[in-house]
């Protein structure tokens, strides 16, 4: 049984196929020039925080940083372009949090290039939702089929994009 991540909700906002190919163990990232950029943004673009916030894994999750002080999670992202998958992301690491005894915690968006903040909070709703949104995920992830593609204007920037829109050449 594969444990439902941070990735894969933020992936379930984007596309299902990309989140089919991703728990089925294909991946594309390490690949790509742009997952690259964003970990380098992610690893300078707060030295100082290693020191003062954890980087914590539980359940599955693993958050950037965690300001216990505060109770606050810190999300760190290269671009807004899709900042609802980035939303959705924190509000499950909220929940997850919560699920664990937690409880308190916000989340901070951060996009240290734009120099860009957003606050993002768990309601009621939220934990409704996030609770469809993991039936859905599993249901997905354990397809037999992989999700058809769905063109985008983000599929260019995809780390999936040459596997997905390759050609067949025919004899």
């Amino acid at each position: 049984m594969i444990q439902i991540t941070g990735t894969h909700f933020n992936y379930y906002q984007i596309c299902h196929r990309k989140l089919w190919l991703f728990a089925n163990g294909i991946n594309f990232e390490h690949t790509s020039d742009l997952v690259y950029e964003g970990k380098l943004i992610h690893e300078s673009s707060y030295p100082q925080r290693s020191s003062k916030y954890e980087e914590i894994e539980i359940d599955g999750i693993k958050v950037d940083f965690y300001d216990t002080v505060h109770n606050i999670i810190h999300e760190i992202k290269k671009s807004d372009k899709i900042e609802i998958s980035h939303e959705w992301q924190l509000k499950y690491y909220l929940y997850v949090f919560e699920r664990n005894g937690i409880l308190g915690c916000r989340g901070m968006l951060e996009y240290p290039v734009l120099r860009k903040t957003k606050e993002i909070y768990l309601n009621e709703e939220d934990r409704k939702n996030i609770g469809k949104m993991e039936k859905d995920i599993e249901s997905i992830i354990y397809s037999d089929v992989c999700p058809s593609i769905i063109k985008k204007s983000i599929c260019k920037n995809c780390s999936y994009y040459d596997f997905c829109f390759i050609e067949e050449i025919e004899p």
